[in-house]
């Protein structure tokens, strides 16, 4: 049998193909070789093209010219790759470096001799490469995140120069003989678009205090005095812990029982009305009248924006719906006006003026989403757009609680004795919380508590952001209405005195007469009338009837006549002078907006 090689000869002038392939160096051919047999294989394409090629080169170069320039080319490949190995050993360490970003929040790295293999879809539909390292077994960990930015607060601005609220200044008093009571003064307001502009995007800063939560009791137990199954029964050592302020707190602040205020906890709300108090953003305007006490009142001179931004809530219990329903056409909208009527069920307190400090205290628990809230009683008229009072009271000040102070009276000791002479609660349950102040410290004011100008408020507006420190301190006072008397303004110095001595925290009292500008006071409706007349028919004009004068009062001997002398203070002249402030009520009302002095009608 004859073996027939395959192409690859053992003898020659070029030697076999695979030698010289071992040897390094290939042979150039001058002469054609002769022609192979009909069985040997066909040479590659490949082979062909570089016989050609070199057979070309050999042409117009010597053999040792060629084979100097092989020698230069395979030299220059061999020092490029050894550069190339050398660099790559030398650089382990800081191999380059790709990264991938995902949704701008997390990085992953990995180096040129990393594998991508597949992926996979995170739960947020973001892909995720599965990374894998070549001859390396070291795990591939993110960089460290920065550290977060610093919260931002709001610091407060002050006026550009020219404005006329920069440099505007309290007029004093007109002289009237003739009137010695309070009166409104004049306040310079922003126009309702610069106001808004100035609302401030961050939040005030809270001292000391970042956490406020509340305590939830489903078993009660009362082991002291005072307080009430709405409020926990706090005893007192948990009221003094309460005025440690520490960065994160839970205290008792009402609707204790529940999970969620309003709901089984005492002053339960219907959810309806719950649902729609939580989507309240922003700024909320409130006010409450409970066992019918009082004449709801409309705002007025309240911009769109505000119309269209600000929530007006009003909360009043069963009795008074039943009122409101005869009297002023309430259905089942719930609207009365701008105010939305919430009704409370099971309301935790049979003194109608007490249930009220609930919401007056507590907005911050019932609208967990506002950042500023108006509290105004029920007796009054809101008269000035919301906005303008916070950019005035509030930012402008750049304070997070205001209050104006009593127009008469600034020591505790002697609001305590005229609420006892006026009969506001009974004369023992007073004197008992002003003797446990005064045994904790309560001296009367006196200008050593410069710059603080007064302890007594006039609390029947509160203007507020809902910052911890601000609602840690409305719950404390909230607490002391519970525990205590419902005359709020006998402990009110007590709680911000306690807070401001481990804070720099304080509050904005400003004066009694610029709250009358944007509030119109009325009197109670038991005062005005014994029951309000029904609503006139649609088209009607109606007509009330002319207030007594003091004679004809004397002469009355009605059960609604009689119960005005009790309850009324009888130094005042009530029927001839509210008559006559009534109908002037409009022309001494003042109002002051930027770029106009002038006084204006509210």
């Amino acid at each position: 049998m004859t073996t027939v090689s395959l192409g690859l000869r053992s003898s020659g002038s070029y030697g076999s193909l695979q030698q010289q392939i071992q040897n390094g160096v290939l042979a150039i051919q001058t002469t054609p070789p002769p022609p192979p047999l009909a069985s040997a294989r066909k040479p590659p394409k490949m082979f062909k093209e570089k016989e050609s090629l070199f057979h070309w080169i050999s042409k117009f170069v010597g053999r040792k010219k060629v084979g100097m320039l092989l020698l230069c080319v395979v030299s220059a490949a061999v020092f490029v790759w050894v550069l190339y190995v050398g660099k790559g050993e030398d650089g382990q360490e800081h191999e380059h470096i790709q990264s991938i970003r995902f949704n701008n929040s997390m990085s992953v790295t990995y180096t040129e001799s990393t594998q991508i293999h597949g992926g996979q879809n995170n739960e947020n539909g973001a892909f995720f490469p599965v990374l894998d390292k070549v001859g390396r077994s070291e795990n591939i960990t993110p960089p460290p995140s920065p550290p977060p930015a610093p919260p931002a607060y709001f610091t407060g601005y002050t006026l550009p120069p020219g404005n006329p609220c920069e440099s505007f200044t309290l007029p004093p008093p007109p002289a009237d003989k003739k009137r010695t009571g309070p009166r409104p003064c004049p306040v310079c307001y922003l126009p309702v678009e610069e106001a808004i502009a100035l609302m401030p995007n961050a939040p005030s800063f809270s001292p000391v205090l970042k956490h406020l939560t509340y305590v939830h009791e489903e078993n009660l137990t009362k082991t002291e005095f005072g307080g009430s199954e709405f409020g926990g029964y706090p005893s007192l050592r948990q009221r003094s812990d309460s005025y440690e302020i520490r960065e994160s707190m839970n205290v008792h602040c009402g609707f204790v029982r529940g999970i969620k205020a309003g709901h089984q906890t005492g002053f339960d709300i219907d959810f309806p009305d719950l649902l729609e108090m939580e989507q309240c953003h922003g700024v909320v305007v409130a006010s409450a009248v409970f066992g019918a006490y009082d004449l709801i009142q409309q705002p007025k001179n309240i911009s769109e924006t505000a119309k269209n931004n600000i929530c007006f809530f009003m909360f009043v219990d069963e009795e008074t719906e039943v009122y409101l329903r005869n009297s002023s056409g309430l259905d089942s909208s719930k609207k009365l006006g701008l105010w939305r009527v919430v009704v409370i069920h099971n309301l935790p307190y049979t003194d109608p003026r007490r249930n009220g400090k609930v919401p007056k205290l507590l907005l911050h628990r019932l609208f967990p989403n506002v950042r500023y809230s108006l509290w105004i009683d029920g007796k009054l008229e809101l008269v000035v757009d919301p906005y303008q009072i916070l950019e005035r009271f509030l930012w402008r000040k750049n304070a997070s609680f205001a209050i104006s102070r009593h127009y008469r009276r600034f020591d505790v000791f002697v609001e305590a004795e005229a609420n006892k002479a006026a009969g506001k609660y009974d004369n023992a349950s007073i004197n008992f919380q002003v003797d446990f102040y005064k045994q904790e410290g309560l001296t009367p004011y006196s200008e050593a508590k410069l710059p603080i100008t007064s302890d007594v408020p006039e609390g029947c507006v509160v203007i507020r952001e809902h910052i911890p420190i601000s609602n840690l301190f409305s719950c404390l006072w909230f607490n002391e209405v519970d525990r205590f008397t419902s005359r709020d303004q006998i402990s009110f110095s007590t709680v911000r005195d306690k807070i401001m001595s481990k804070t720099n925290w304080t509050i904005s009292m400003f004066l009694d007469c610029e709250r009358r500008n944007f509030v119109v006071q009325g009197y109670h409706r038991d005062i005005l009338e014994h029951w309000a007349p029904p609503p006139p028919f649609p088209g009607t004009i109606a007509v009330h009837p002319p207030a007594l004068s003091i004679d004809e009062a004397k002469n009355k001997t009605s059960p609604e006549i009689l119960k005005q002398d009790v309850v009324s203070n009888p130094t005042r002249k009530i029927p001839t002078k509210r008559g006559r402030e009534r109908k002037s009520s409009s022309k001494r009302h003042r109002k002051v907006t930027a770029g106009n002095r002038s006084n204006t009608s509210g």
